[in-house]
């Protein structure tokens, strides 16, 4: 309920409820500051005001109230940060990253497109040359490496199965771009020549929107992209389908080569 208040989307990440928590928080607390200050401030115009004070009194406040009021706050704020902030960002970031039933993605940005790099039924991320990079390879995977045969290359819609973990290694063919999926709670910037990894576990089916969430050129407004959480059996499907994309859209062999 709160958070349809805050205007969040729907959390459909494991631990995306963890960030909405720690949003609700700083809310409450945001609030209550405000009507705190808010009717403190009301009560400084009646109780000061030039009728009742016709002289200025020069001595200033004697009571440390406001000073222990500052002090509650701090303690608070210390309590979400130290109790809440960090460590969903350290268990996010420096945990352990899964080790057993995971799907792993690599996604490259570039202006202004997502490529979502899958690695086949091998397991194995074929190779990729600099020099290679062209309209219709984009990644410039490398024809005589064997494990680049079943590489599957998609742009702006990666799907995911549902209920499985998901690994991310994000980087960027150009300039920073920034990964940013709201409906599963994650954020990463896409560096270029540097993989950045980030995890997580979708747990609701549907289609989500990926977007750039850092300025990028002049066509950054039109980066976005969608992540389709698939069940199982949808999920093994479409990479059956896109395998057979794959084969049917491959330059036929000329039987005349020798």
């Amino acid at each position: 309920m709160i958070s349809k208040l805050l205007g969040l989307i729907d959390n459909a990440s494991e631990h995306g409820f963890q960030i909405d928590q720690m949003i609700e928080f700083v809310h409450w607390l945001m609030l209550a500051l405000a009507a705190g200050w808010g009717a403190f401030f009301i009560y400084t115009l009646f109780r000061f005001h030039r009728s009742r004070n016709p002289k200025a009194n020069y001595h200033g406040v004697t009571s440390h109230a406001s000073s222990h009021l500052e002090m509650v706050v701090v303690l608070i704020e210390a309590v979400l940060l130290l109790g809440f902030a960090i460590p969903i960002w350290a268990k996010r970031v420096n945990g352990p990253r899964p080790t057993e039933n995971y799907e792993r993605v690599r996604v490259i940005g570039q202006q202004f497109l997502w490529n979502f790099h899958y690695a086949g039924a091998d397991g194995i991320f074929g190779r990729q040359k600099a020099e290679l990079v062209s309209s219709s390879n984009p990644l410039g995977l490398d024809p005589t490496d064997p494990a680049a045969a079943d590489d599957l290359v998609v742009k702006n819609e990666m799907h995911i199965p549902r209920n499985k973990n998901v690994i991310l290694d994000i980087t960027s063919k150009d300039v920073i771009h920034s990964f940013s999926l709201h409906a599963m709670r994650i954020g990463q910037d896409a560096i270029p020549g540097n993989t950045s990894p980030i995890w997580f576990r979708p747990i609701k089916a549907g289609t989500y929107e990926v977007v750039c969430a850092q300025l990028c050129g002049i066509g950054h407004y039109a980066m976005r992209g969608v992540v389709v959480v698939d069940t199982p059996e949808d999920y093994t499907q479409w990479l059956k389908d896109m395998q057979a994309l794959k084969a049917s859209s491959a330059p036929a062999a000329n039987p005349a080569a020798k």
